[in-house]
């Protein structure tokens, strides 16, 4: 696959569909996420749109450049949103883009939009808007299944450096001072653009909270789905694609 240099890193990527000359589509993969664990949902959201879209890994996940820091440090989505997203863009020429996130990649979608970034839209899957503590005890589990199971075998196949991956993503989540993380009052009024929210009941990271929360303080669309864990794409792939290309074709 082809790279770009953003910051003096690596950052693997790829186009999928037809350029038509609608403005493209830009997939922000979840926490442990990659090109590859996106499966071909962002092509069947292309066909379904008649856009072309952007998937890429971001640092530090994938085939992307793999984490040098100890440690990331506790902005380390906004620094996704404010400084690595807006230079991806500028380098390949990406105006006005349809973000599209899952989990942390749909909290780095919010927090671009709503820093006022051009952004035509965003659809945001399981965001995190604040910090709740059935997130973290989920986060603590995944740890453990980290270091006893075949877990990390499992994230070796779509990551360069599965344990650095895992804890780059896993040790901020889990430092105590990131309980106070929180982007409804300084992001989520900034958004101007229209948003679609997704979120499965059966969501192991995030209650409703965060969907109701995100709604109160902008234009959203709410999507509630049952019999719907973290990844509303993978749980109710064919209800997920029909909201979000609705929401594309009159967004």
């Amino acid at each position: 696959m082809p790279q770009v240099n953003v910051a003096g890193r690596a950052i693997e990527y790829e186009w999928v569909g037809t350029e038509t000359g609608k403005p493209p589509l830009v997939f922000l993969h979840e926490g442990l996420g990659s090109i590859r664990q996106w499966r071909d949902f962002p092509e069947k959201v292309a066909a379904a749109t008649g856009r072309r879209a952007l998937v890429y890994d971001r640092y530090g996940y994938g085939q992307s450049h793999v984490l040098q820091e100890k440690r990331r440090t506790l902005r380390f989505m906004h620094d996704e949103a404010l400084l690595s997203l807006p230079s991806l863009l500028r380098e390949l020429a990406i105006r006005n883009p349809l973000l599209i996130g899952h989990s942390d990649g749909a909290s780095i979608a919010l927090i671009h939009a709503g820093a006022g970034h051009a952004v035509r839209g965003v659809v945001a899957m399981a965001p995190h808007v604040f910090i709740e503590p059935l997130c973290l005890k989920s986060i603590d589990k995944a740890a453990d299944a980290f270091e006893k199971t075949d877990f990390g075998e499992k994230l070796g196949r779509y990551h360069r450096d599965a344990r650095k991956t895992f804890y780059g993503w896993a040790d901020v989540w889990r430092d105590p001072q990131f309980e106070g993380w929180d982007i409804r009052d300084d992001y989520l009024p900034g958004i101007r653009c229209p948003v679609l929210a997704i979120q499965g009941y059966d969501d192991e990271y995030g209650t409703m909270a965060q969907l109701d929360e995100l709604q109160r303080r902008c234009k959203a669309e709410l999507l509630k789905l049952e019999r719907c864990g973290h990844a509303p794409f993978r749980d109710q792939p064919e209800r997920t694609l029909a909201a979000i290309a609705a929401f594309i074709q009159r967004t």
